[in-house]
């Protein structure tokens, strides 16, 4: 209260304003959840995914969410494919002429297989969603970044820890950190900085491919990550976390 008795405005000053931010994968999971964090903070938010509907209903989701000013553009965008990846830049490009943030978070895993029962066919999708389409978007978003920008890479604990009869997927998140590293050394001169995100156990979808009965009541909610990804982007455009590192605090189911 003030001297007058009259209340105080206690409204917290949104930190992202005229920001702008594509986030792949952004329907669901942790892409919604950082799509929204973004969002409530003021920035513009291009959001994709392969399903319409789905992607309808995180627009809605995240517009609930948005403070005043910000933006929600939901594009339909397999990036396993040159061409859409293409025409989802091209929003982007039309619509604000700049790009400050790229969550390259688009990815999918697979069924426990032993190494001689792993298809041709899924290796190709593991590999082509969670490594080539991090390359392709990344490659066609790099003309709309400036110094400042940043680049964050959803990867996995996986990218670090091989797991049992989990070859394709292992391997595309080795790549995928191989990427992101190299990403780095390349871009750090132009001042856009790369931050790897390695979430451990988070309480999503993709359970459903890899574990259905997984104890979900033991994982990491996608806030918990989206909150980690915020303070990465919100820090001073002269620092860069490299790496976002968070697990469960009971560790590895």
């Amino acid at each position: 209260m003030t001297d007058n008795g009259s209340s105080k405005d206690l409204a917290v000053e949104a930190r992202l304003p005229g920001k702008v931010a594509v986030v792949t994968g952004g329907s669901r999971g942790i892409g919604l959840a950082i799509a929204s964090a973004l969002a409530a903070e003021g920035c513009s938010v291009v959001i994709s995914g392969r399903k319409q509907d789905t992607l309808k209903q995180a627009e809605n989701e995240i517009r609930e969410s948005a403070a005043t000013g910000g933006r929600v553009i939901p594009v339909v965008c397999d990036v396993r494919d040159p061409e859409a990846v293409s025409r989802m830049l091209g929003v982007v490009a039309q619509e604000f002429g700049k790009l400050d943030i790229l969550v390259n978070n688009a990815g999918t895993s697979q069924p426990m297989l032993p190494i001689e029962r792993t298809s041709l066919e899924l290796w190709r999708e593991m590999v082509d969603t969670n490594l080539t389409g991090m390359f392709l978007v990344t490659k066609a978003a790099l003309p709309l970044m400036q110094r400042g920008g940043t680049i964050i890479n959803t990867l996995s604990a996986a990218s670090r820890t091989a797991f049992p009869n989990f070859a394709a997927y292992n391997s595309s998140k080795y790549g995928a950190l191989g990427l992101t590293l190299s990403l780095r050394e390349d871009l750090k001169k132009r001042g856009i900085r790369v931050t790897a995100l390695m979430p451990g156990a988070t309480d999503t979808d993709i359970w459903k491919q890899v574990w259905p009965e997984a104890p979900r009541e033991k994982m990491m909610d996608p806030d918990t990550v989206a909150s980690l990804v915020l303070e990465a982007v919100v820090l001073s455009p002269r620092a860069n976390l490299s790496e976002l590192a968070l697990d469960p605090v009971g560790g590895a189911l």
